[in-house]
């Protein structure tokens, strides 16, 4: 299995997610090639088994350069993708010290969705989706997070 990682990490925590799925597949005798979009022309992205796409969340939505980067892309219809974000941890109401409902954060987090959505209009096919958590706007990543990238892959490895 051939994957092509490509992520937009901004303070280098998603760059650490990609770096920590290159180094579980590898152990696993899978290549993974990470790539920052901002070295990847996105029509020239080469033929790969699984495409993982990722990206920080900004204002509730996928950065910028990333969404660019989805639109533009060329790859068959059917391709297979997943999706591997970082977002902000959800924090308590500052005023009442109440935790978001999952449909507030469904609400506010859109980041999946919306890579979903751009990459689904070209026929693409999910194999998955999941989230790590950063504690502050730069960082760090949740503690524990290398557990969740150890789950992403086993459910990447189920799927083929």
């Amino acid at each position: 299995m051939k994957i092509e990682y490509y992520h937009a990490s901004e303070y280098g925590n998603g760059a650490k997610v990609a770096e920590e799925f290159k180094r579980i597949m590898a152990t696993k005798g899978i290549v993974v090639n990470v790539h920052h979009v901002r070295e990847v022309k996105p029509r020239e992205i080469p033929a790969a088994d699984l495409y993982l796409f990722s990206s920080p969340g900004r204002m509730g939505k996928p950065i910028g350069g990333m969404r660019r980067f989805l639109k533009k892309i060329n790859l068959p219809s059917e391709s297979r993708y997943a999706i591997l974000v970082t977002e902000m941890n959800p924090q308590p109401d500052k005023k009442t010290g109440r935790m978001p409902t999952e449909e507030e954060l469904g609400r506010c987090q859109l980041v999946i969705p919306k890579m979903n959505e751009i990459l689904q209009a070209k026929g693409f096919k999910k194999v998955a989706d999941g989230k790590i958590y950063v504690t502050g706007i730069k960082g760090p990543l949740e503690e524990g997070w290398q557990g969740k990238v150890e789950e992403f892959v086993s459910v990447i490895l189920s799927s083929s």
